[in-house]
């Protein structure tokens, strides 16, 4: 328990909260709990009739832990604490490191044996970690469990019953699943980033080992799992972490670095010790004990910054806004994490300009594996959402990411963030009737796929769901019976697959190196030409992008090699209820003139409010003046 109270303890899982144990030769069960200020604690629950005075826990040598040995308590009671504060109020409290609740608005926790799972998913882990990550597609689908779809009569999808999800997603052809928090919540409009539970997987959908099998038939799919955690704050329920021992015990005794007015919620003590245990404790269990391939730490900015919220803020030590503690905890997790598990995925949601926020923690960076491109998801919306009349007068939005898509190891989020709060869905975030809206989705789409970083969608988003995103109910699934949605959700399949299978589209992700602008000046024209590159000089794809309704003709399009080129997906082709303005021959014969700022060029059909892909097929590449004499003869 020293390294608890050192904040170093990366297992306190494992003798905090309730394990089986025998004692004098009895088998009963140990409780044990971290709470430094309170006068008294007692358990209460099924086995004593709730009385609140009549099993006292010993405060441990002192040390601030209660414990207390109990036969009488078998699996599936429930029971909570009662701690008397040291404000002398009794609070009935949760456990902390309570791995199972009762379903809200029930709030008790609920003795569960964390058994040994029968994992199945060796060989895995064997390839991946055999492979270099960065260099490997990336394609995210963001999912609410509580949302994707719902029973009849409006209840819960369980674990097992969700396995769904998981044949859809790989057929859909993305490589990860991203679950928004699957941690014990009390209030469901919180999404689950309100946590009570850090250890507990939510009621909801069922018990700890049926999510368990959850991830393992994942990773039998070969899908990586991403989970969401809020390590920033957490809400005020009185059976919660808030003035668990009548003290500010979790949260910051100073209000102003406490208070999240915005949220309603209260920030972790980043710099007690004590704290740092709960937290590093909390991730490493949810790597060892539930295989998960990473996390998304959701909020990085509000740990960062001591005036993020609204309201009055104190400076540091050193007379800035930022958190310091905030900054070492973050490092520290990071280290934790890469020293732990082999491989993972550190995710930050950070919407600020902070420096190296995927740099190295020995050169001051914060250590996380990715970032989310908070700057071009808002530049990009914010340019669909035009009408195509005006894009030329701020071509800047979509253009302007590529200055700074390598200065951080980027995803691309288009995540639930941006489909709900009056934001609109994605569909009707695009300009124009319905046609061109579906075309500008698509093209969207497109784009994102071709931008250098990572990618990640909301659910809904691959079928063009209409509605802003409701929490309390199941996606749109009957608009798949429209053709143009099922349509779109056909061409999204189509563009992940595509995305897997050409290396130049993910392989040198984050270097310019992977990444070279052909035209990127067609202001009045609204045309955006770049190419992506693998780690094959001969594998690249170019990425002709019109963001008008116009279809131009014979445009000219600069390319690095003689030879002859092909169109490999058009985002207006008829079966994805587009235009059909698509090439009539797939293959062109590349022309010795120079062009933009390559050697060659080529002559295409541009598609309206759409995207063509071309690529050079390797086996016609010419490099000697004979080869092209030769060639053109032919």
């Amino acid at each position: 328990m020293n390294d608890f109270k050192k904040g170093d303890s990366l297992d306190s899982y494992k003798y905090l909260g309730n394990h089986k144990a025998k004692y004098n030769g009895e088998e009963g069960i140990s409780f044990a709990v971290w709470a430094p200020n309170a006068k008294n604690v007692y358990l209460v629950g099924d086995f004593n009739n709730w009385n609140e005075i009549s099993h006292p826990l010993e405060n441990f040598e002192e040390s601030g832990i209660w414990t207390i040995f109990i036969t009488e308590l078998s699996q599936g009671d429930r029971y909570k604490y009662n701690v008397v504060g040291c404000d002398g109020v009794s609070r009935l409290k949760a456990d902390p490191y309570g791995l199972f609740s009762e379903l809200r608005p029930n709030t008790a926790s609920i003795i569960h044996e964390s058994k040994d799972y029968n994992w199945k998913d060796k060989n895995y882990f064997d390839l991946k970690n055999k492979k270099d990550l960065s260099n490997e597609p990336m394609n995210i689908y963001e999912v609410h469990l509580g949302s994707w779809k719902r029973k009849w009569d409006g209840e819960f999808l369980t674990f097992k019953e969700l396995y769904e999800i998981v044949d859809y997603v790989k057929d859909m052809g993305y490589t990860h699943i991203e679950l928004m928090p699957i941690t014990e919540y009390p209030l469901d409009m919180s999404w689950g980033y309100q946590t009570v539970g850090y250890f507990a997987t939510t009621s909801r959908h069922g018990k700890p080992e049926e999510f368990k099998a959850f991830v393992n038939r994942c990773h039998e799919k070969g899908l990586g799992i991403i989970l969401d955690f809020a390590y920033s704050h957490f809400c005020k329920d009185i059976h919660g972490l808030y003035r668990f021992d009548g003290s500010p015990q979790y949260e910051y005794a100073e209000p102003s670095k406490a208070e999240n007015i915005g949220w309603g919620t209260v920030h972790f003590d980043l710099g007690k010790p004590e704290v740092n245990s709960f937290l590093l404790s909390n991730v490493i269990y949810w790597f060892k004990e539930f295989h998960i391939d990473g996390i998304r730490v959701d909020a990085v900015s509000s740990i960062l910054y001591l005036d993020y919220d609204i309201g009055d803020w104190k400076p540091n030590k050193y007379g800035g806004r930022e958190n310091i503690e905030g900054i070492d905890f973050l490092r520290i997790l990071n280290e934790v994490v890469y020293k732990e598990i082999k491989n993972p995925l550190l995710i930050a949601e950070e919407s600020t300009a902070w420096p190296m926020v995927t740099g190295p923690t020995y050169v001051g960076g914060l250590g996380f594996t990715y970032k989310w491109n908070m700057g071009w998801m808002n530049d990009t919306l914010k340019y669909m959402e035009m009408d195509p009349i005006y894009r030329k007068y701020h071509h800047d939005l979509i253009t302007f990411s590529f200055m700074y898509a390598f200065s951080e190891n980027f995803i691309l989020p288009l995540s639930h963030d941006e489909v709900v709060h009056g934001k609109k869905s994605l569909l009707d975030k695009m300009s124009g009737d319905e046609w061109q809206r579906f075309a500008g989705l698509r093209l969207l789409y497109a784009y994102y796929m071709l931008h250098p970083g990572k990618k990640l969608l909301f659910m809904g988003g691959e079928f063009a769901q209409g509605l802003e995103w409701r929490y309390s109910y199941g996606l749109e699934w009957q608009l798949l019976e429209r053709e143009q949605h099922k349509k779109m959700q056909t061409y999204v399949k189509d563009l992940n697959h595509l995305y897997i299978n050409e290396k130049s589209l993910y392989e040198v992700d984050n270097s310019f190196e992977g990444f070279d602008f052909i035209d990127p000046h067609n202001e009045e024209q609204s045309v955006v030409i770049l190419m992506r590159k693998g780690k094959d000089k001969n594998e690249f794809i170019i990425g002709i992008l019109n963001f008008t309704p116009i279809v131009y003709y014979d445009y000219k399009v600069g390319v690095p090699y003689i030879g002859v080129y092909e169109e490999i997906f058009n985002t207006d082709d008829k079966k994805y209820w587009g235009s059909n303005q698509t090439m009539e021959s797939t293959k062109i014969f590349s022309q010795e003139e120079k062009w933009q700022n390559q050697p060659h060029h080529i002559k295409i059909k541009v598609p309206p409010m759409g995207a063509t892909l071309i690529k050079v097929i390797k086996d016609s590449i010419i490099t000697s003046s004979n080869e092209i004499k030769t060639s053109l003869n032919k």
